[in-house]
């Protein structure tokens, strides 16, 4: 039974992910808005939800989990800079980057259902809860992110179709595999630090650049105060 409610949640984590990115496809012609709101989200997807989660599990090791956000961040501003080395070329490398970036964390949240589905049911319908209401976001987050660095429209839609499956994939290996709870930890501390440097150093300059515009700002703001929401109602 336990099986059949982290598939079916796990499912219900690739729809949602799936029209959060058929939503931004939809809404190019308000690119700069879309940017400013996926920014925020981003953002907060980092504050709210993954490094409280990585605190959560190690409790006991915080400086080690700030320390793996902080090498996140500048693991990812590495990878960012050797990129933009290659020209041209190298943009589309940025948003190939991010989108992966995004899927990974898509496929741990698919595990994540799965782990604290094994730890009680009361448990697993929270942490499902939180990743359900993120997951539109997640859609538009890496469809954005592609977008933004020049990528096509079929790119950003193969991305999104892999983003959407990972959460399955996800919740299939949790049933098969259980993780060290440190090692998830410092793995959540990484991504904070990846999705901080993307919203921060990429997502939220670009919406800026061409539109410097009240509403630009309103949707940053929008974007965290909806993923903080998300993340305090799921708790």
């Amino acid at each position: 039974m336990t099986a059949l409610w982290v598939m079916a949640i796990a499912l219900g984590a690739s729809a949602a992910t799936m029209l959060g990115g058929l939503a931004a496809l939809k809404l190019r012609q308000r690119l700069h808005l879309v940017l400013g709101f996926s920014a925020g989200a981003v953002i907060a997807v980092a504050f709210f939800d993954l490094l409280p989660e990585a605190f959560n599990i190690g409790a006991d090791t915080p400086r080690i989990l700030v320390t793996a956000a902080a090498l996140g961040f500048f693991l990812y501003l590495l990878l960012d800079r050797l990129v933009k080395l290659r020209g041209r070329d190298g943009t589309s490398w940025r948003g190939r980057i991010g989108a992966g970036s995004f899927s990974a964390h898509s496929l741990l949240d698919g595990f994540a259902i799965g782990i604290a589905f094994q730890a009680g049911q009361a448990i697993g319908l929270v942490v499902a809860a939180a990743v359900l209401v993120h997951d539109f976001s997640d859609g538009l987050n890496t469809v954005n992110v592609v977008v933004k660095n020049g990528g096509e429209r079929k790119s950003a839609a193969n991305w999104l179709v892999i983003d959407a499956l990972a959460p399955i994939v996800g919740a299939g290996l949790s049933l098969v595999i259980a993780p060290p709870r440190p090692m998830l930890a410092l793995l959540l501390a990484g991504f904070s630090g990846f999705f901080l440097y993307i919203g921060a150093s990429d997502l939220l300059p670009e919406s800026q650049r061409a539109f410097p515009r009240p509403w630009t700002t309103i949707a940053t703001l929008l974007g965290a105060g909806t993923l903080y929401l998300a993340t305090r109602l799921a708790l």
